[in-house]
């Protein structure tokens, strides 16, 4: 081989070389853009779920909220209707009495 010939074999694998550096220096820096870019996605992720998470449970204690009351306020009026019947039961009852004569 001459010279000429060495040099361009040498100069082609210095070019090579060089090459292959920067293409992996560039794959590095797109793997670490591309890691970054799945870390904030998923913290973005993270953070919509606990924000629809914090909004169900608030939903959910005011539907409960709103359950209770409504139940509460049903059981005062059955109370209330059972506690009127027996009145009228214990008025009719009494009247029956009074008119059969067997009034204490």
């Amino acid at each position: 081989m001459n010279r000429k010939t060495i040099y361009a074999v040498v100069f082609a694998c210095a070019s090579v070389m060089f090459a292959s550096h920067v293409a992996n220096a560039a794959g590095q820096g797109i793997k670490q853009d591309t890691k970054d870019a799945g870390h904030a996605i998923g913290n973005g992720a993270r953070d919509v779920g606990h924000a629809t998470a914090h909004a169900a449970k608030t939903v959910g204690h005011g539907a409960k909220e709103a359950g209770v009351g409504i139940g509460h306020g049903a059981k005062k009026a059955g109370q209330g209707i059972g506690h009127g019947a027996r009145e009228g039961w214990d008025a009719t009852k009494h009247a029956v009495k009074h008119v059969f004569g067997k009034d204490n």
